[in-house]
């Protein structure tokens, strides 16, 4: 299942893992390169010397390639932007923002820089700027989310530019991805399915939380503050929308209110104050096992999934 973004990233299956907050980590990034995709380090609000910390971790662990997530609203993105340069970080995804400012510094260090969409608008405006490809995401995902579903996005976005685009948000099984490739996508991104890998380091309660959810057992909340994020219901998910539809409750208020909740999720795994995020394809996810097994087995069923389309198709 080889596609021209296997060739342009140096990568085996025309995977890539999201560059999720508290999650995507050394041991998370190293197991998905290692299994022939590519691994996403998520530069969050680290600074630069933190994030250089887990760039040497992860080149302890696999000598494949491996990507830079770096969040656009972070106290220290000027920093980490020219960190990816000094450290040669082959590909950077870019998230919550707009990285045109960063972008002819990277391209001219021979970084590829593949941006996260959420709207064809978005995805012609970087391409003009040179990005490799585009990332386009629907907002059946975990996270910050926009307004288009993958459904409508991709084809939208494959119509758009001429760069490859990848195909994001509500992919969770081999069916995912052959759909993915009939929209007109060369890869695709997966976030929430990594959760439960042996790799990934998130607490236990996280994990459970995943593979108990059901089909309807997310929610969106911050829609108020302009930046909407889906998660995992939960006791601060429930309060949160409360607070949010109360006249008396402020902008400021709720904005502190959720500072460090997916931290708490993630490293404590706090079930009380905790943002679980996690898309809506977490009823799909009913098994841990390896990256390795757990790649293999996506592509064997999304070649299975295409070939029964194809017989459809006759």
């Amino acid at each position: 299942m080889k596609t021209p973004i296997c060739d342009i990233l140096g990568i085996e299956y025309p995977i890539i893992q999201g560059g999720m907050a508290w999650v995507a980590n050394a041991s998370l990034a190293s197991a998905v390169s290692n299994a022939g995709g590519l691994g996403v380090i998520a530069a969050m609000n680290c600074s630069a010397e933190q994030l250089r910390d887990e760039i040497r971790k992860c080149r302890e662990l696999t000598d494949k390639p491996f990507g830079i997530n770096i969040m656009l609203l972070s106290p220290y993105k000027d920093e980490v932007a020219q960190l990816v340069i000094e450290e040669k970080i082959p590909v950077v995804t870019t998230g919550a923002g707009n990285p045109s400012k960063y972008m002819d510094a990277w391209l001219n260090a021979g970084i590829k820089v593949l941006p996260v969409v959420a709207s064809s608008g978005m995805a012609r405006m970087v391409e003009r700027y040179g990005a490799t490809a585009v990332i386009a995401e629907g907002c059946e995902a975990g996270g910050h989310i926009g307004e288009l579903t993958t459904m409508c996005l991709v084809p939208q976005v494959c119509d758009a530019v001429k760069i490859p685009v990848i195909a994001a948000g509500g992919i969770g099984d081999g069916r995912g991805i052959a759909a993915a490739f009939m929209l007109g996508a060369a890869g695709v991104q997966l976030g929430t399915r990594f959760l439960v890998a042996h790799e990934c380091t998130i607490h236990r309660n996280y994990k459970e939380r995943v593979l108990k959810a059901k089909d309807i057992d997310t929610i969106t909340t911050g829609k108020r503050l302009g930046h909407p994020v889906r998660a995992l219901k939960s006791p601060f998910t429930h309060e949160f929308m409360k607070r949010e539809y109360d006249p008396d409750f402020t902008s400021e208020e709720l904005e502190s209110m959720g500072v460090g909740s997916l931290r708490r999720a993630v490293i404590d795994g706090d079930e009380e104050t905790g943002t679980f995020m996690a898309g809506q394809i977490a009823g799909l996810v009913k098994k841990e096992q390896p990256v390795k097994e757990m790649i293999e087995e996506l592509f064997s069923e999304a070649e299975q999934a295409l070939k029964g389309a194809s017989i459809w198709a006759k």
